[in-house]
């Protein structure tokens, strides 16, 4: 089968690592799983080893319609769709997500899985091995990748998956990583705006100490910035990559 360039497509046959990829997701038989560009079928094939019920989202129209021949009498849904504008709404509370997902989305499918009414209670993603370990990065080490993650999940890396096992194979490294959907969300939706608002502030210069960024981001002088962090019990000399998510919340708090 050839590839489609434009849809960052490349293919992963390796069993022992698809079946890695699969048992990260800790699925049972009554899952419902959400796999996105299945592709070739090869890690739907571990997944169908694992639970009955699958719903393949491909935007490649030519892969959507073959993929339910290679598994008659199974479970299989098929959508030919864009996963941005599927409805995730219209799955079963509690479903799993698995997939080898294109690098060139990788963000955008995360935050849509992260901020719909219906979220996933796991989500298990093949990534481009940086990506992966930005998400899951600490203080010291923070993005707005991260800082948008994991304030909906606790993320976690897995398995590393080098280059090779892939045809063809891309120009970097691929890893797991699995997002633990937060039972209790950590900021009221309706609080949401507000916090990205100050972060978006925070990274704008993430090069710059905070009472810069903050004051250029929030339109506010430099005492102003400079007291709204001692005030919530933040060095003003840090810069946004240092600080965690309690920090982020306790920020946004002040600065309403």
């Amino acid at each position: 089968m050839p590839t489609n360039k434009s849809l960052g497509q490349h293919w992963l046959r390796d069993r022992t690592i698809l079946a890695a990829i699969a048992d990260a997701a800790e699925l049972t038989p009554t899952d419902t799983v959400l796999e996105i560009g299945p592709g070739l079928g090869t890690l739907t094939s571990e997944i169908l080893r694992q639970t009955d019920k699958v719903i393949a989202v491909e935007y490649d129209s030519e892969l959507a319609r073959k993929l339910p021949g290679q598994f008659p009498g199974k479970d299989l849904m098929v959508f030919n769709e864009d996963i941005l504008q599927f409805d995730l709404d219209g799955l079963p509370a509690g479903y799993k997500v698995v997939a080898n997902v294109p690098y060139y989305i990788t963000s955008k499918i995360i935050e849509r899985l992260m901020t719909s009414h219906n979220k996933p209670s796991i989500a298990v993603l093949l990534v481009q091995k940086e990506v992966a370990q930005r998400i899951a990065a600490r203080p010291g080490d923070m993005s707005i990748l991260a800082v948008s993650a994991q304030l909906y999940a606790e993320a976690s890396l897995g398995t590393l998956v080098p280059r090779r096992f892939f045809t063809p194979p891309p120009k970097v490294d691929s890893q797991v990583i699995v997002l633990r959907t937060r039972t209790i969300p950590l900021v009221p939706a309706e609080d949401e705006r507000a916090l990205f608002r100050v972060v978006k502030a925070g990274f704008r210069a993430k090069r710059k100490k905070l009472r810069s960024s903050i004051s250029a981001g929030l339109a506010i002088t430099k005492p102003a910035a400079e007291e709204l962090l001692r005030h919530a019990n933040i060095d003003p000399e840090l810069r946004a990559e240092d600080l965690s998510i309690d920090d982020w919340l306790r920020l946004a708090r002040d600065a309403v």
